[in-house]
């Protein structure tokens, strides 16, 4: 939590005039992603829980199909100029077997923190990626989804200090809170809920709910997919293309989840009310 926020001197200007302000802010760093020693991608992240983000990237890159596919994952050391450890470099060394990615896979120019995606990614590539179809079921209460984001708020402790980080949240059908992660990217914040699934063994996650705090992008719907969660809930609205996505994955796709307010963009069957 030391590096994920950090504070800064401000002004304030009021109805009463200018005055100073110690503020909190959300830190943002690359975080540099190395296979077997090659760098392969960078993305802009809140740090905290980096073995999860980089675990649930590459799931749902593809890279790997388990938990047990990276027999290591560490910061390098001297990755800094001046010989010191940033811990913004992580060395991924994979499983006998794992083939690594084609060169020409790389992502060279570095991504920001509010799109992990640069270019455009086919629903007919994410369809043939994920390890599984979803399957019909399982029944969700429209109460749970009514109460999933206040729930998801309620946890969300580095948001309480800044108010500039989102949050992702996995609660099971029967209302259960499995974890809770924050970051300054929607992206992130999903890959560390999935990398922490992957590495408790937990996935797929047929019988739970991923909560997002914005809007649902096509990128989120598609960790979504590929981590076998049958619903996705989001408060504000989804894209055209998460909802494509959506439909032809047999996602439940909820946005403006408000209150007693629903909008159900498909799938509405796993829904039950009463």
């Amino acid at each position: 939590m030391a590096r994920a926020a950090r504070q800064h001197l401000v002004r304030r200007l009021t109805s009463d005039g200018w005055s100073p302000r110690s503020d909190r802010l959300a830190v943002e760093e690359p975080l540099e992603i190395r296979l077997g020693g090659e760098s392969f991608a960078v993305t802009m992240r809140t740090p905290g829980h980096d073995i999860d983000l980089v675990n649930g990237w590459c799931f749902a890159e593809g890279i790997i199909q388990a938990a047990a596919d990276i027999t290591t994952a560490r910061y390098c050391d001297g990755a800094g100029p001046d010989g010191l450890n940033t811990y913004n470099v992580i060395d991924v060394d994979l499983a006998a077997g794992v083939g690594v990615p084609d060169p020409g896979l790389r992502r060279n120019v570095l991504t920001t923190s509010a799109c992990g995606i640069c270019g455009t990614t086919s629903i007919d590539q994410v369809l043939g990626r994920a390890a599984k179809p979803l399957e019909p079921g399982p029944e969700i209460a429209a109460e749970l989804i009514a109460e999933a984001p206040d729930l998801l708020r309620s946890r969300q402790q580095l948001f309480a200090g800044t108010g500039g980080v989102h949050a992702a949240g996995l609660l099971t059908t029967a209302g259960d809170l499995i974890c809770v992660r924050e970051d300054v990217g929607r992206h992130n914040a999903v890959d560390k809920v999935v990398g922490h699934a992957l590495r408790s063994e937990l996935l797929p996650l047929r019988d739970c709910l991923l909560v997002v705090s914005g809007r649902a992008s096509f990128e989120l719907t598609q960790k979504a997919v590929m981590a076998g969660i049958p619903a996705l809930v989001a408060v504000s609205a989804p894209s055209s293309l998460a909802v494509d996505l959506a439909d032809r994955a047999g996602l439940t796709l909820v946005g403006f989840a408000r209150g007693d307010t629903l909008n159900v963009y498909t799938h509405p069957d796993r829904i039950v009310t009463g």
